[in-house]
């Protein structure tokens, strides 16, 4: 498992880790073509099945947040990466995924099979605390291993919802709502995944560097992204799927410094950029960065510079 993970930050580190995949992209990437159905208020939903692999390299789905929702039940011998953790699915497993939290599968059998639907918040408007179910919180559990038994009973749930998607009848969009909320259910009646392989000796090293992608992921500010979207170590935390002072106590051990300080380090360097290279206004610059006021960045800036900001974009 450890020479997985070694593996894994490898790649983060010759391929940046994607921001967030949004349904459009989901479909480009998977099938060069986007349903009738997107950008409508209704919501969207849709069914897919995961079609044997017998020959050639093993597929894996890349480390990423996606901007919809995920119900898999998923047939194979595979590794899960999720936030901090490696979950290693022996059989078969139920898996909820949600926009909050990257993920990546990688199977390692050369047969596997299985079935997912996804959607988006819009899917479930009329129900305003969907979200709050614990196996789409950060701090909840996400994957459940299977019994053959419970494998085929929830294999049922996914067969009724895919008769109904299919069939013509008019109202068939709330029937698989309450399909969807039947498998939700399920899983909050189940044990959480046992085989998590979360080695202490690398805890540090995977938290720490997950950090860094999500903090350098904001950067560069521009036109096309004009904001600072994760500030706090909470923030962070969230994202990340951990307690904040393991965040803390990851950071602190692996760069010697707080979680506050290498974010405040961050944000400095970008708002140095932004001073000598942009036409930005310093109150522009301030609310992109996160201030509420430009008097809280003027003070932040001084106090790590010596001299406010607009004296350092004219010494430029």
């Amino acid at each position: 498992m450890q020479t997985a993970w070694i593996r894994f930050f490898n790649d983060l580190i010759i391929r940046p880790m994607d921001s967030l995949e949004t349904l459009e992209e989901f479909y480009k990437r998977k099938f060069d073509l986007l349903p009738e159905s997107l950008g409508k208020d209704i919501g969207h939903f849709n069914m897919f099945h995961i079609a044997p692999f017998r020959e050639g390299k093993l597929k894996s789905v890349p480390y990423r947040r996606r901007d919809f929702y995920k119900i898999m039940l998923l047939k194979g011998h595979s590794h899960v990466y999720y936030a901090d953790n490696v979950y290693q699915i022996k059989k078969q497993a139920l898996a909820f995924s949600n926009p909050l939290i990257p993920y990546k599968w990688d199977h390692l059998d050369k047969m596997y099979d299985g079935v997912y639907c996804i959607f988006n918040t819009q899917f479930f408007h009329q129900y305003s605390q969907f979200a709050e179910y614990e196996i789409f919180e950060p701090g909840g559990n996400h994957i459940f291993e299977l019994t053959d038994a419970q494998a085929r009973e929830i294999g049922d749930l996914f067969e009724e919802m895919e008769n109904e998607f299919n069939s013509g009848y008019k109202y068939k969009f709330d029937v698989i709502r309450n399909r969807v909320l039947d498998l939700i259910h399920y899983g909050l009646k189940l044990e959480p995944s046992t085989s998590i392989y979360n080695q202490s000796v690398d805890a540090s090293y995977r938290i720490s560097r997950l950090f860094m992608e999500l903090l350098e992921r904001q950067f560069p500010l521009d036109e096309n992204h004009l904001s600072v979207d994760l500030r706090s170590p909470s923030d962070f935390a969230t994202k990340l799927n951990v307690h904040v002072n393991s965040l803390n106590r990851a950071v602190k051990s692996t760069t010697s410094k707080t979680t506050s300080e290498v974010i405040a380090e961050r944000i400095l360097q970008e708002a140095k950029v932004l001073l000598r290279h942009t036409s930005w206004s310093v109150s522009e610059i301030a609310y992109a960065l996160g201030f509420k006021e430009v008097t809280h960045f003027s003070n932040f800036f001084r106090k790590h510079m010596k001299f406010n900001p607009l004296k350092f974009r004219n010494a430029g």
